[in-house]
């Protein structure tokens, strides 16, 4: 398998409308390739000392690993929550053609 910087980021948004709002704006960028919403998500958490259940809206993006910083960078600015949920996981292996759109479509950042 060819080694890939591709990542996979999951966030939540309280809306399908937040959720699609930030993947459009992240798409635009060329940020990510990808943004797949997955509207029936319900979070468990601590927040404040309390316990609190919330549903959400899951958000997992497709990137690269060299976007991070500018992902990061956008996230304080487009994300709708104080402490948004940004995690990052490296992907170890894919197909080729998949890994190889992935990497084009976020080449050209312009952010």
């Amino acid at each position: 398998m060819p080694h890939t910087d591709a990542i996979v980021v999951l966030t939540t948004v309280a809306s399908e409308d937040e959720a699609v709002a930030l993947v459009r704006a992240l798409l635009e960028r060329r940020l990510i390739a990808c943004g797949t919403v997955f509207p029936a998500g319900r979070s468990i958490y601590r927040w404040q000392g309390k316990l609190a259940e919330e549903k959400e809206v899951v958000v997992m993006l497709k990137t690269r690993s060299a976007r991070m910083e500018s992902l990061t960078n956008a996230f304080g600015e487009l994300h709708p929550y104080k402490v948004p949920e940004l995690l990052a996981m490296p992907v170890a292996a894919g197909l080729e053609k998949y890994l190889d759109w992935i990497n084009g479509e976020t080449s050209l950042a312009l952010a």
